[in-house]
């Protein structure tokens, strides 16, 4: 069944149903009783010369003009159900040089609106030659909301100096629900899908960049285009040099959800009152921010629209539903209108902040051949005389400019989990996961590239943040690269040093003992060497007792107590967290005097002071005592006075030098000299007095080894 009825079947139906329907007479839904049909998707119904009573005009009418020129009307009248009105004429290429007014009635409670005007713009935006031909002139449409009653007046302009009307005006009436379900789900065509990250990529991979993502929208089939309207296939242009922002004009206290119908409704106006092929727009975005797709071709490719007289080609356009006159486009807008932008100019190497030249095909303000040099974000008021996009739009241009040509802003790396860092460089053991963050809407970005040394192991889509990486051993330069919609690009680049290895130790841990008092316990020193190629992040001793010993010391002091077995344990870790202890176990024990084998003569002398309560002492020069032990380390133990000498010293026979027991004060179990061996063994020391002059007295208290 066609839809799209004749005015004069139209017209005689509206003339019987003329008297006003009060609302409490509107028909009610029935439980249980199929709603009535929705009615013709276009009603038109001719403007004829205004009689009677008609309501004055907000316009002054032209004195000069003829009845027929200075004011047309559709009186009052009931009719099917619209939710967008427009009126039309015959030449596409006359300019209606006048008011236009509507009023119309609402469905649900039958009030009448406010008389409000249709905006009068440049002839037919149709690009000649196109399948979209001529069509018809027309108003831009108003969405008026559910309505069933209508009343419109047209006036001339005072100024037109008696130019009539544009012949074959007609007031049409757009339901966007005519062969519709009552509702539409709204479906969005995302341009990037979001995931929590990326599997883990090694080095080796041969990664892809991604593909250019389209704009989050919904589709032609998500907002119920009627593609059988559609009559001719898609034409394209050969690229997109500039995007021209629109506004639909009309009322903006719309409600989103009524946006699938709104865009729906002006399909219509453009196909079946207009003549258009199409939807005349590329693209539409709500004052929610929801953007819609419009016509139909692909929104990848340069699809040749209706909506810039005389610049159709080389150009898209993007139409914000509502009237931007007086008011400002939300945030939520711009960032969309940006997006497009940047999505479509960045396509062809084209920056948002730059200009063009564009040949005029034929406009009001441009003659065909003449050469416009435009914005690559324009409005239609550049190129036509119209008030479109609206004034405080059209000042927001320049913002919605430098947002859809701006670089990646903010663009960092965030952090790299499973990797510390160490001054400029990470250090992990091979599986990262890189984390990086922009303060750029992910709406406007393309992509993120990860390169390791050079080479593309990953593009993520613009919504990631993060991505797993596999790392071979040694060196790398990790990049992350952000790319703008807009061809912009921000990178960061970092180290990154993968070690697989635990630490090693050159030094394997020993204990030596030391010189210093022997009173009660045994002094000892701990020694080692720690090393990691990638670097040392810690040493600590566990046992006996927990110390940080950081990463350059190589020794520690201590005591143990005699006859003890004690461990020495060390846990060392490099930058990545691989670990590796080492452990030594020793046994401190003090030969005494007595178990020396002696030559000479010595004297047993008993203090509490001494080990054990007893030591010897000696003076003849040659007296000497010797031991012989099985261990790793030995010092002598004796008493150090003022009065004391010095005495020969001989490791497993050698000579092994001098040692002066002379001290400015007393001190009693005192380790003097110590000796180290890299294992433990048997051993010999031999102590020879010497004699010393005015000092020949020694007091020798045993010996202290490890076993």
């Amino acid at each position: 069944m066609n839809l799209v009825q004749s005015s004069t079947r139209i017209v005689t139906a509206a003339v019987l149903a003329a008297i006003p329907i009060p609302a409490a007479a509107h028909p009610q839904a029935t439980p249980g009783v199929a709603p009535a049909p929705p009615g013709p998707a276009l009603q038109t119904f001719e403007l004829t010369p205004s009689t009677g009573s008609s309501p004055t005009f907000s316009a002054p009418l032209n004195a000069n003009a003829g009845a027929a020129a200075q004011g047309l009307a559709v009186s009052r009248r009931a009719t099917r159900p619209f939710a967008l009105v427009g009126v039309t004429w015959t030449d596409p290429r006359r300019r209606l040089e006048g008011t236009v007014e509507v009023r119309t009635r609402a469905a649900a409670d039958g009030r009448w609106t406010a008389w409000r005007a249709l905006d009068v713009d440049e002839p037919t935006a149709t690009a000649p030659g196109s399948t979209d031909g001529p069509g018809r002139g027309g108003t831009d449409p108003g969405w008026v909301g559910d309505s069933d009653g209508v009343e419109a007046r047209v006036a001339a302009e005072p100024t037109s100096r008696g130019k009539p009307l544009p012949e074959g005006l007609r007031l049409d009436l757009i339901n966007p629900d005519a062969g519709w379900p009552a509702a539409v789900e709204i479906t969005h065509r995302p341009g990037a899908v979001r995931r929590p990250g990326l599997p883990a990529a090694p080095v080796i991979a041969r990664a892809r960049y991604q593909p250019r993502p389209a704009p989050s929208l919904v589709t032609r089939a998500g907002w119920g285009a009627d593609e059988s309207i559609v009559t001719h296939p898609s034409e394209y242009t050969t690229d997109v040099e500039v995007l021209f922002v629109h506004h639909t004009a009309g009322d903006n206290g719309y409600r989103c959800a009524d946006s699938a119908r709104i865009v729906r409704a002006i399909e219509a106006y453009h196909v079946r009152s207009k003549g258009w092929n199409d939807i005349g727009y590329n693209f539409l975005v709500d004052r929610c921010g929801t953007l819609f797709e419009g016509r139909r071709g692909g929104t990848g490719r340069p699809v040749l629209g209706a909506h810039t007289l005389g610049f159709n080609s080389h150009s898209a356009a993007i139409a914000v539903i509502g009237d931007y006159r007086d008011i400002a486009a939300p945030a939520r807008v711009t960032t969309v209108i940006a997006q497009v932008a940047a999505y479509k100019l960045g396509m062809y190497g084209n920056l948002a902040t730059g200009r063009t030249v564009l040949v005029s095909t034929g406009s009001d303000r441009y003659a065909a051949g003449a050469r416009a040099t435009l914005n690559r974000i324009s409005g239609h008021r550049d190129t036509g005389r119209t008030e479109c996009p609206g004034d405080t739009l059209y000042g927001q241009l320049p913002s919605i400019r430098a947002l859809a040509a701006a670089g990646p802003a903010g663009f960092g790396l965030a952090r790299l989990s499973g990797a510390v860092r160490v001054g400029p460089t990470y250090y992990t053991r091979g599986t990262i996961r890189a984390l990086w963050s922009t303060s750029t809407p992910s709406g406007l970005m393309y992509r993120f590239d990860v390169f390791v040394d050079g080479r593309l192991v990953v593009s993520a889509p613009r919504a990631n943040r993060t991505t797993l990486l596999s790392l071979g051993r040694g060196r790398h330069i990790l990049t992350v690269r952000a790319v703008h919609l807009s061809g912009r690009v921000a990178t960061t680049t970092t180290a990154v040093y993968t070690d697989t290895a635990a630490p090693s130790y050159p030094g394997y841990p020993s204990v030596r003992v030391r010189t210093g008092s022997l009173n009660g316990s045994v002094p000892v020193r701990l020694l080692w060497a720690a090393a990691d190629r990638g670097g040392l992040r810690s040493v600590t001793m566990t046992r006996p007792r927990v110390v940080s010993l950081g990463t350059t010391a190589h020794t520690q002091a201590g005591r143990v107590r005699l006859g003890r077995p004690t461990t020495w344990t060390l846990q060392a870790a490099d930058r990545t967290g691989n670990v590796r202890t080492a452990s030594t176990t020793r046994t401190a024990a003090v030969l005494p005097e007595a178990a020396a084998t002696r030559t000479g003569r010595w004297t047993a002398l008993s203090n509490r002071a001494f080990l054990g309560g007893t030591a010897m002492y000696a003076t003849a020069a040659g007296s000497s005592m010797t031991w012989t032990f099985t261990g790793s380390s030995a010092a002598l133990g004796v008493s150090r006075t003022a009065a004391a000498g010095r005495v020969r010293v001989y490791v497993d026979g050698a000579y092994s030098g001098v040692l002066d027991l002379r001290s400015a004060s007393t001190q009693n179990r005192q380790a003097v000299w110590a000796r180290s061996w890299a294992a433990s063994a048997r051993h010999t020391v031999r102590f020879v007095v010497e004699g010393t002059t005015n000092r020949p007295g020694i007091v020798l208290d045993g010996l202290a080894y490890l076993r």
